[in-house]
């Protein structure tokens, strides 16, 4: 199960890649106006399969410094 998440989110990762190489290319203001868009569902999928595939979170208490001497 885990793999099947893993890959999911290696998708949507490539995806994400692909878009944003994309925008830096020669489009269409309909083409970049899609691409966008769908750059955004793909962020929004990822963001929201990470949340279920990694629900724990740790955070420091403040104050905290985790620079290496």
């Amino acid at each position: 199960m885990l793999d099947e998440y893993l890959a999911r989110i290696r998708a949507h990762r490539n995806n994400i890649h692909r878009y944003r190489r994309l925008l830096k290319s020669n489009l269409s203001d309909v083409e970049r106006q899609f691409i966008e868009r769908r750059l955004t569902e793909e962020q929004t999928a990822l963001l929201s399969l990470s949340a279920e595939t990694f629900p724990l979170a740790f955070s420091l208490p403040k104050g905290t410094d985790m620079s290496v001497s």
